[in-house]
């Protein structure tokens, strides 16, 4: 079995982004994870699906090992400089791409700019619910985004996995009178760990595995790229509805299980409402439903293969009878 190898792709404007290949005669599948992790989020769907698939997984700016430059961290010039990538790296070969949450919102913008893409596929990504005053409402927006901002306006903690970690919205789902010696006893534990692996994945004794895997890769993340979600600069200039209505290609949507809590936050990517907004204006695209957290692929590892396996191979059979 052949194994991913680690490369580093210099962009005109000498921005650095990192990704990761598995090189082969197969259909190429571009994968953009979501916020706050990287590429090895997808490492074991790549170990499943090696034998299908030309991987490409790239580290999106501020996270991995791509360049952390604040002047990009938002969805055009992300998007622009991996389309620069693609052009490159695969010229006119057609492509799929698949990306998870902030990282399917930059795949869709590729495939609205790209008449190369054949396929595209988007888990759960937040869609008009992290746009402009939507955004106050969402669970990214109070946790992760909040916490990046707050984060770089204090300095008594210069590790943010700790900070994080002591501060996440996840806290709120443990009973009140027993949170705070919760929190108390593992802090402490977090912060000698933080010392002594301050490059590894944070590991917590009791914490539950699907908790866990919020914290891969967060220790190489760039808070500042939080605070593009947090003030909204990450959509500056970004017409969704034009985006969505040039994607041409077929799309496959992936949607986790989305819930109101009391105080109206939406603990998911997106709301139905939002789903059926994007849908009317793609102009093929498939819905399937997952019942899980927002890290499907992660999740429901089996069933995620299968539903995105059934969908590439439909669309790149089209793909090759139209040459």
């Amino acid at each position: 079995m052949k194994k991913l190898i680690n490369k580093q792709y210099i962009l005109n404007s000498n921005d650095m982004l990192n990704y990761y290949e598995l090189e082969n005669n197969k259909p190429i599948l571009l994968i953009l994870h979501a916020q706050g992790t990287n590429s090895t989020s997808f490492f074991k769907l790549v170990k499943k699906l090696n034998k299908d698939y030309h991987f490409i997984l790239i580290d999106n700016y501020g996270h991995g090992k791509s360049s952390k430059n604040k002047e990009k961290y938002n969805l055009i010039s992300i998007g622009n400089d991996i389309i620069e990538f693609i052009n490159n790296k695969f010229k006119d070969k057609k492509i799929n791409i698949l990306g998870h949450s902030c990282g399917g919102l930059i795949a869709s913008y590729i495939a609205s700019k790209l008449n190369n893409v054949n396929s595209l596929i988007i888990e759960d990504s937040p869609f008009f619910a992290s746009l402009g005053d939507n955004r106050f409402k969402t669970f990214n927006y109070l946790d992760l985004s909040s916490i990046s901002y707050n984060f770089t306006k204090q300095n008594e903690i210069d590790d943010f996995v700790y900070y994080y970690f002591i501060n996440q919205y996840a806290w709120k789902l443990f009973p009140i009178e027993h949170r705070d010696k919760i929190r108390n006893s593992l802090s402490k534990f977090v912060k000698k760990y933080r010392i002594k692996h301050p490059n590894k994945m944070l590991k917590v004794p009791f914490w539950p595995k699907k908790f866990l895997e919020v914290f891969r890769g967060l220790e190489e993340y760039d808070p500042y790229f939080g605070i593009a979600f947090y003030d909204d600069s990450f959509n500056k200039n970004v017409d969704y509805e034009k985006l969505l209505m040039d994607i041409k290609c077929n799309t496959l949507f992936l949607k986790a299980r989305t819930t109101i809590d009391k105080n109206g936050t939406i603990l998911g990517a997106l709301t139905d409402e939002q789903l059926n907004k994007v849908k009317s204006l793609v102009k093929k695209m498939d819905i399937k439903y997952f019942d899980c957290g927002h890290g499907i692929h992660t999740e429901l590892l089996k069933t995620y293969c299968k539903s995105i396996n059934e969908f590439l191979k439909i669309n790149n059979k089209i793909c090759k009878s139209q040459f």
